[in-house]
């Protein structure tokens, strides 16, 4: 058994910092830095309307139907 203490690490509230020591705004950094791998990200995780699912469940359902058909008619 050993007798260390461990320190919590100590969070800074100072600004980030560029490697001139300029303040960063991340945030607009990041808006600004923005691209379509992010977009895709971000349309994923975003939550999409009820409304919008049951569209896509009555095309899926229409699509089924129809390959149904064509399955049942041997084309």
């Amino acid at each position: 058994m050993s007798n260390e203490t461990r320190t919590p690490s100590v969070q800074s509230d100072a600004p980030p910092t560029d490697a001139s020591g300029k303040p960063v705004n991340v945030v607009e950094r990041d808006l600004q830095d923005s691209d379509d791998d992010t977009r895709a990200v971000d349309e994923v995780i975003t939550p999409s309307s009820n409304r919008v699912k049951e569209q896509e469940v009555e095309d899926l359902d229409r699509k089924t139907a129809e390959i149904e058909r064509k399955v049942a008619d041997g084309n």
